[in-house]
């Protein structure tokens, strides 16, 4: 009888938790990302270089862009019926600043955060 490796837990995670809210932050802009994992594809997207939000806000970089960026991307979420998202930070990434104001007004929007 042969007996299966075990699961790792990545792959368990992945299928459980199949969107991750990801963010980019550079010194001119702030994007973030809804990817599905299993397909890895991108479900949603805003950032400020983006040539609509432009116009509509007065700094592409600070953290009232990056609450902007998160209200839009929790509107997009809602309409393409994801209910919830997994934040996925990287290592350097502490929850204030920027990374909070995204969290933030992505949770505002309706999107439950796992």
């Amino acid at each position: 009888m042969v007996i299966p490796p075990p699961l790792k837990t990545g792959r368990i995670t992945n299928f459980l938790k199949p969107y991750v809210l990801r963010m980019h932050f550079t010194n001119k802009y702030v994007s973030a990302q809804v990817v599905h994992t299993p397909t890895a594809s991108v479900a949603s997207s805003a950032s400020s270089q983006e040539k609509a939000l432009r116009p509509t806000m007065e700094n592409t970089r600070d953290v009232a862009a990056a609450a902007k960026i998160g209200k839009i991307l929790g509107e997009r979420l809602i309409q393409k019926d994801i209910p919830a998202v997994t934040v996925f930070y990287k290592k350097d990434q502490r929850y204030h600043g920027k990374v909070k104001a995204v969290i933030d007004s992505v949770r505002e929007a309706g999107v439950k955060l796992i």
